[in-house]
């Protein structure tokens, strides 16, 4: 190594090669060599001084291997064929073994097995740089679907159906939920994710996803756009949505990892059994899911379910008692009548008539309406799927119309019963003698208006009159009120003067006891 800092210290003071290989008694070629070596080092002449003959000969050592390896067109090939390799080892079954036999049969005097393995991890290792992640306790849930799918058999016809295959694991403890669904789609996705939730008995603070449609609308890599349903569905759970970069799954390597024990630990034993529902085959999943889960991790003395009891149930937020509804979205105007049509079932419900002519937003779910002007809550109602029908509340209508609205045959008869018994007896006559109920309810209505005018007694007397010679409606009461008739009872006498004549056709009311 002091020959080799005599040949740097005589470069860097203007020396020629030649002359430097004639004083210190060296081939040229050596010569060049180290000169190249500290030139490609960067280091000065300073720096070369005050290392040690060891360090020295470690740095020139380990520069002269890849000095000489870039040089050498053998290596040169097989660096090439790597990039290639490095795509095809990310499709399923193809092994390293098989791309060196390829590469083996295609170069004359290529490496072998062995050093054909080194140099590929040596050279993806400078290309692709890892770090190790802690995950914390309740942070994240990481959620993706397996590639492969099971099935269910239609015991009547035979058909075979295709089943996904949902993974969601905790990143503090890794413990693993499994189910199946018919879909990937929105409802399905959403679903699971709820049923990861439920099994964990807690949320996290964020959940990873994958960049699938029933997520996220539009992918990127800073600020990706939500599907509203799925952002809806976080919030309910007081969860932040946290989409993996694009093409980028190593960003949510740990559920990468469970789908591939899902594939070795789940599919061989689900496979070799006949499932005719998705009821059956989710239950099959829960078996070997427990099992999985109460396994004990290799070279760790507790399962993940253990950790997750001992660490990170109780880091997880406590689930809202109501389950999130997938809520759709439709824009109507209020019509004249005070009313919003929902178009899916083609039922009306009432807003407060304020909002008569404004454009409002509906969020309905399976069992609930609601209505919103400008972001606002303006209406809610249980969901009615009759066709052509209407649902209201009282408090929506304007004033003149909250009267009619309560217009029935039961409320003119408690009106009528606070007047006496003949008011309560001609209401309900006048109520059965009309064709249409609205014309009863107008004649209903006139009459119990001479309340007002004319008092409860006055009216009683009316309506005693008007019964005895069958005089029906608000005219008949009218006439008698104002011709003061009601203050007359001599019919009432004439009445009970009256008697049968005799005649031998006629047999008494003797004849019926």
């Amino acid at each position: 190594m002091s020959k080799v800092k005599s040949i740097i210290k005589l470069y860097t003071q203007g020396v020629s090669k030649s002359s430097i290989s004639d004083r210190l008694s060296l081939p040229r070629n050596s010569v060049k060599k180290y000169i190249q070596l500290f030139l490609a080092s960067n280091l000065s002449i300073t720096d070369i001084d005050t290392m040690s003959d060891t360090d020295l000969e470690q740095l020139f050592l380990s520069m002269s291997s890849r000095f000489h390896l870039e040089n050498d067109p053998r290596f040169q090939s097989l660096v090439s064929f790597f990039p290639k390799m490095e795509k095809e080892l990310k499709k399923k079954g193809v092994t390293k073994e098989q791309q060196w036999r390829e590469y083996f049969q295609s170069t004359s005097g290529g490496y072998g097995r062995s050093q054909f393995c080194y140099h590929y991890a040596q050279w993806y290792k400078s290309r692709n740089h890892k770090m190790h992640i802690e995950h914390k306790v309740g942070d994240k849930m990481y959620v993706d679907y397996a590639g492969d799918k099971l099935s269910i058999v239609d015991p009547a016809t035979g058909e075979v159906s295709s089943i996904e295959v949902f993974v969601a694991i905790l990143g503090g403890s890794q413990l693993t939920y499994v189910d199946a669904s018919y879909s990937q789609k929105k409802e399905d996705f959403i679903t699971s994710c709820e049923n990861a939730l439920h099994y964990f008995g807690g949320s996290p603070t964020a959940i990873v996803t994958d960049n699938l449609k029933s997520a996220v609308i539009k992918s990127s890599r800073y600020e990706p756009s939500l599907n509203d349903s799925f952002r809806d569905f976080a919030s309910h759970y007081s969860m932040t949505v946290l989409p993996a970069a694009p093409y980028k799954p190593t960003y949510k390597a740990l559920v990468e990892l469970s789908v591939k024990y899902v594939y070795r630990h789940f599919y061989g034993k689900l496979r070799e059994q006949t499932h005719t529902s998705l009821e059956g085959l989710n239950s099959a999943i829960g078996l070997l899911l427990e099992d999985y889960n109460n396994k004990l991790r290799s070279n760790r003395p507790y399962s993940r379910r253990a950790l997750f009891e001992d660490i990170e149930r109780q880091a997880l937020c406590v689930l809202p008692t109501k389950k999130y509804e997938i809520k759709r979205k439709a824009q109507v105007m209020v019509m004249k009548n005070g009313y919003v049509c929902l178009s899916e079932d083609k039922h009306y419900y009432s807003v407060p008539y304020q909002y008569v002519g404004s454009r409002v937003s509906i969020l309905y779910s399976a069992n609930e309406v609601e209505v919103f002007f400008r972001y606002e809550r303006i209406a809610v109602h249980k969901r009615n799927r009759y066709m052509f029908q209407y649902t209201h509340q009282e408090e929506h209508l304007a004033p003149k119309f909250r009267y009619q609205s309560d217009w029935n045959p039961l409320k003119f008869i408690e009106k009528a019963e606070q007047v006496g018994p003949y008011t309560k007896a001609y209401i309900t006559s006048i109520l059965n003698s009309r064709q249409h109920p609205e014309q009863a309810y107008k004649s209903s209505q006139g009459v119990l208006s001479f309340v007002s005018k004319a008092g409860n007694e006055r009216l009683e007397n009316a309506c005693q009159r008007a019964l005895t010679f069958g005089e029906l409606g608000y005219n008949a009461i009218r006439v008698i009120l104002e011709q003061g008739k009601d203050r007359d009872k001599s019919y009432l006498e004439e009445q009970d003067d009256k008697s049968l004549p005799e005649h031998p056709n006629v047999r008494g009311k003797d004849y019926y006891k």
